[in-house]
């Protein structure tokens, strides 16, 4: 089957859906599936990555309020795109204004939206629950929730990674929604790679001694990952006992979190790790992961922690939710950084003992279902079982 994901929001310099997409096109390749990502950059390009994967791009503008990210403005050059690579199936992954320029490309062709983006909870939720019901923004917001059920009625499918998003969108009326959880790198995340000198090299970049409790926290700098709802929350916990907090990530919002580190000499700010396998050592060598974002549609890295034998601390609603259940989680009030401080200060009641790693999906599975629904979208049939 010959498959193109018409990703807005890939970027080469990184981010959760470079991560799905690199994995998406090796996992495809021995699955035989013949790939190709359909992105926007600054030029016309096509990356040959094996026989069946490629990434293509289409000459597009910066996006303007994060400029790691383009955005599709010409539809004619996507159709042209489309018309050249004659896939059996298109996927869209952006719920903005780019699903609908590829709806309106051969109707006939089946079509997924993958909902990598949840900009209700990001944006809406975030800024206006604070003041007024959810319920009352979701009728502000009519007009938006009209947008994404025209999508469920274009799209043969609409993907969702988490339960809490596939309920929110089923239950504002999106037609055709799915759920297929995503899932974790085989044999890449593990407690088999704890190490700890990295752990106690960390704490010392902390400035703490190996008897602390080294947290982490990793993805993207951006506003609705709360980071400084992180840096606040640890440093009123550290009052109590010795917390370091070594955060990993790059992006627009990374001078607002320094400054609110501000002379906090045990939260620590550092460059991405890039390596697979290095960072991969330093979840398992942590003693917690921390996250703030309620508006994650899955939460790799909450994934990748958990599968690496670490307790998880994460808001109580959206994508990371689902991986604070059982013994190995903890969840506080989304936005809530008070409960967030009740619950690292609960960490050592709850977990006096590391954990093997908890036996996450694995991305094969992930994308074994997917390729799934799309044969049987393609034979007119869809499949209620991901």
């Amino acid at each position: 089957m010959k498959i193109v994901d018409v990703c807005a929001f890939y970027s080469p310099r990184g981010g959760g859906v470079k991560t799905y997409v690199g994995q998406k096109l090796a996992i495809a390749e021995r699955m035989q599936q013949d790939i190709t990502i359909l992105a926007p950059a600054d030029e016309d390009a096509v990356v040959e990555l094996g026989p069946r994967a490629r990434i293509r791009t289409i000459a597009s503008p910066r996006f303007p309020l994060d400029r790691k990210y383009w955005y599709f403005k010409d539809e004619r050059a996507l159709h042209a795109a489309l018309d050249t690579l004659a896939p059996d199936f298109v996927e869209a992954s952006s719920p903005w204004r780019s699903p609908l320029m590829v709806a309106n490309w051969r109707p006939e062709v089946p079509k997924a939206l993958i909902m990598h983006a949840d900009p209700l909870s990001a944006y809406a939720y975030r800024w206006l629950e604070p003041l007024v019901s959810r319920e009352t923004i979701d009728r502000r917001f009519v007009r938006y929730w009209d947008h994404l059920r025209q999508l469920g009625r274009l799209y043969d499918a609409v993907v969702c990674a988490s339960e809490d998003l596939a309920s929110r969108m089923k239950a504002g009326g999106v037609r055709n929604v799915v759920t297929v959880p995503m899932g974790v790198e085989p044999q890449r995340f593990s407690a088999s790679k704890r190490n700890g000198d990295l752990r106690a090299c960390l704490l010392a970049q902390c400035g703490l001694g190996p008897d602390a409790t080294l947290l982490v926290a990793a993805g993207r700098l951006a506003p609705e990952k709360r980071l400084p709802m992180l840096v606040e929350a640890v440093t009123i916990a550290g009052r109590h006992r010795q917390l370091g907090l070594a955060i990993f990530g790059e992006g627009r919002d990374g001078t607002n979190i320094l400054r609110s580190i501000g002379g906090n000499p045990h939260i620590r700010l550092f460059r991405p790790e890039r390596d697979r396998e290095k960072f991969a050592s330093v979840l398992a060598s942590a003693d917690a992961f921390l996250h703030g974002c309620e508006a994650e549609t899955f939460c790799m890295t909450a994934a990748e922690a958990s599968a690496s034998g670490i307790p998880v601390i994460v808001p109580d609603r959206g994508g990371a939710a689902d991986f604070a259940k059982g013994e190995m989680g903890l969840s506080y009030r989304a936005a809530d950084h008070t409960d967030l401080v009740r619950a690292i200060l609960a960490l050592p009641d709850r977990f006096t003992a590391r954990s093997t790693g908890r036996m996450a999906r694995a991305m094969d599975d992930h994308f074994a279902a997917l390729f799934a629904i799309y044969r049987n979208l393609t034979s007119g049939e869809l499949s209620s079982a991901a």
